[in-house]
Order: C-alpha cells, then sequence, then structure tokens
C-alpha cells in the first residue's frame, strides 16, 4: 500500500509546479503521457479507465524501485501538507500514508475523531473550506461514501477515500501492484474473492474488467454486493470481454483462480452483527483446501512501462 498511496497522493496533491534544488534529485527524461490525473479526487475506481488506473501502477512501481532499491530521494511534495481524517482506525492506512508522503518531503497531518467530527461541530462544508486553505490534499477513512462526496464536492483540493462503507480503492490499487510483479501481467488473471460483499469487493468489480481479468465472487446468501455496483460490473465485464460470476459456494469461486482474496467478516461498525455474521460466514475462508483447489506533479517515470 505504501507505493499506491505515494503515487496516488503525488498525482493528486500537486495542483502547481515547483522547482527543487535537492542534491541526488533527478526527474530523468519524460516519457509520453497522455494521461493527466492532476488535481483529480479518488473516491471510487469507477471515475477512472483502465488507462488511468494502470498509469497509477506505473509511477507506484517506479516510484518503488527508485527509492526502495535505488536509494534516491525523490521530495516531490515538498512544501506540501496532507490532510488525515481517520474516523475509523488502521494501523496500515496511516503508517503507509504518513511514511509514504514523508519520504517524498511532503508534511502529513493525522486527525482522529477527538480532533474533527464530520457535520456535528461544524458542517462538512465548512470542514472542506477550512481544510482547502490550510493542506494540499485530504485523505479521509470515513463511515459513509455520502460525506466524501460532499467533502469533494466543497474542496477546492483533493479528495482522496481511504476506506469508505461502499468503497477502499487504494487497498485494491495496492493489491494490483503486488499482482503485478509477482505475474509480470494482470491481464487474464482470475481473481478469487471468498466472503462479504464488501467495499473491497465494490472497489475489485469497479476495475479488475479494465485489466482484463476475470473475477469469481462467492459470499453468504444476504451478503452479497450492492446490485447497482453489480450491474455496472456487469457492463465492465462485457465491454473488455472478461467474465464476472457471483455464487454461494466458496470452493467453485476459488478453482482456477490466480489469487485468492478475502477480508475480516466483522468490519468496525458491525459489532452488533458479530453472532450473526460469524454463523453466516463459516466457510468462507481461505484455507489449504481453497488453496488447492485454485491454486500530484508532473513526475514521468523512467521505468519502461509494465505489460497490463
Amino acid at each position: 500500500m505504501l507505493f499506491n498511496l505515494r503515487i496516488l497522493l503525488n498525482k493528486a496533491a500537486l495542483r502547481n509546479g515547483h522547482s527543487f534544488a535537492v542534491r541526488n534529485y533527478r526527474c530523468g527524461q519524460p516519457l509520453e503521457n497522455k494521461v493527466q490525473l492532476k488535481g483529480r479526487d479518488l473516491l471510487t475506481l469507477k471515475n477512472f479507465t483502465g488507462e488511468e488506473i494502470k498509469y497509477m501502477l506505473w509511477l507506484s512501481a517506479d516510484l518503488k524501485f527508485r527509492i526502495k532499491q535505488k536509494g534516491e530521494y525523490l521530495p516531490l511534495l515538498q512544501g506540501k501538507s496532507l490532510g488525515m481524517i481517520f474516523e475509523k482506525r488502521s494501523t496500515r492506512t496511516r503508517l503507509s500514508t504518513e511514511t509514504g508522503f514523508a519520504l517524498l518531503g511532503g508534511h502529513p497531518c493525522f486527525l482522529t475523531t477527538q480532533d474533527i467530527h464530520l457535520g456535528v461541530n461544524e458542517s462538512l462544508m465548512d470542514t472542506a473550506r477550512v481544510l482547502s486553505s490550510m493542506t494540499d490534499a485530504v485523505l479521509a477513512r470515513v463511515y459513509k461514501q455520502s460525506d466524501l462526496d460532499i467533502l469533494a464536492k466543497e474542496a477546492s483540493i483533493p479528495i482522496i477515500n481511504g476506506l469508505s462503507d461502499l468503497y477502499h480503492p487504494i487497498q485494491i490499487l495496492a493489491d494490483y501492484l503486488t499482482l503485478q510483479e509477482h505475474y509480470g501481467s494482470l491481464k487474464g488473471l482470475t481473481l478469487s474473492w471468498i466472503g462479504d460483499g464488501n467495499n473491497i469487493l465494490h472497489s475489485i468489480m469497479m476495475s479488475a474488467a479494465k485489466f482484463g481479468m476475470h473475477l469469481q465472487v462467492a459470499t453468504p446468501k444476504g451478503y452479497e454486493p450492492d446490485p447497482s455496483i453489480t450491474k455496472l460490473a456487469e457492463q465492465y465485464a462485457k465491454e473488455n470481454g472478461t467474465k464476472l460470476s457471483l455464487m454461494n459456494d466458496p470452493l467453485e469461486a476459488a478453482r482456477g483462480g490466480n489469487a485468492l482474496i478475502t477480508d475480516t467478516w466483522i468490519s468496525m461498525g458491525q459489532e452488533e452483527e458479530k453472532k450473526k455474521r460469524l454463523q453466516a460466514f463459516q466457510g468462507y475462508q481461505v484455507t489449504m483446501k481453497a488453496v488447492m483447489v485454485s491454486l500530484l506533479t508532473d513526475y514521468s517515470p523512467q521505468l519502461q512501462k509494465p505489460k497490463f
């Protein structure tokens, strides 16, 4: 997730170009690129084309190589600040965001529910305007997607979805980068989802077909993905010539999968449903049995564009 967040914030946070006089900082020869992500919100992968999402992964891989492997210092976000709203706690999302933004020269500002109360002490509109005047981008991890939509509408800076009830795009981009590194290409892969029809699955459904990936989903009855999202995912599959299969049998969903994916049965805010969910999700796990069945800047990357 770290390097995906770096590039997402890198592409979203900076609206104006800056010159840096920092030792060992070289952009290299820019490669031709027709994708423009600078200044845009990242609320859901539904809003991005396949080429745009591929470009995010390409820059992620490039930054990861240059910073982690070559040890280069790239202060692409120098002088910029990121507001981080966390209604829901998260170890990995917070650490990866703060570390990634800081490594690129920026200053992350962490805000919990003790620091900011969305729509309580002040309206979402006022919060958006205040943050726009003091930060260069906002990453918000919230309960409701509608709160993100309002923030994006009222803010003059990019808003990035760190998690909501409907989507978790940065998590899936991190997973895609891992798959890209492992397989060398995403096209033609089959993803097997076993578990809840939740925000993470929704983000996969809004993007997998755009890479040419097939998706096999197994959820318990009553825990299927959102019908409107399913309808759109079916459209994406048809447009891209991929297969989308929804079922209730986890072993059937695992059959032929290149990657088995699952998530917690009980997310924050669902504690009252714990007993019911524990019973409903019995068997919806990635076990050995299932494994055996399947087996914001103008920065340009220097690495050759990978195959997707």
